[in-house]
């Protein structure tokens, strides 16, 4: 892997997916005498939780009553 000259790396995906790094995931680095080590910074969100937290921003805007969403979600006629 190289290292770019803002000082850039990619993580690959198969690590990212390991470590449940998403955009926007915090991490940090522990350098120890010539070798650093990445970590998932605790405390940070579920996917759940930003998936919560984003359904409570955009709420919808649909003008139907929950009689006729039930109606189109079961495919009542």
């Amino acid at each position: 892997m190289r290292l770019t000259s803002k000082g850039q790396v990619t993580i690959p995906i198969h690590v990212r997916e390991q470590l449940g790094l998403r955009p926007g995931s915090e991490v940090d680095f522990i350098v120890e005498g010539e070798t650093a080590r990445l970590i998932k910074t605790p405390g940070g969100k579920s996917r759940a939780r930003e998936i919560v937290e984003h359904m409570r921003r955009h709420r919808g805007d649909v003008d139907m009553t929950t009689d006729e969403i039930m109606a189109l979600t079961r495919g009542d006629d």
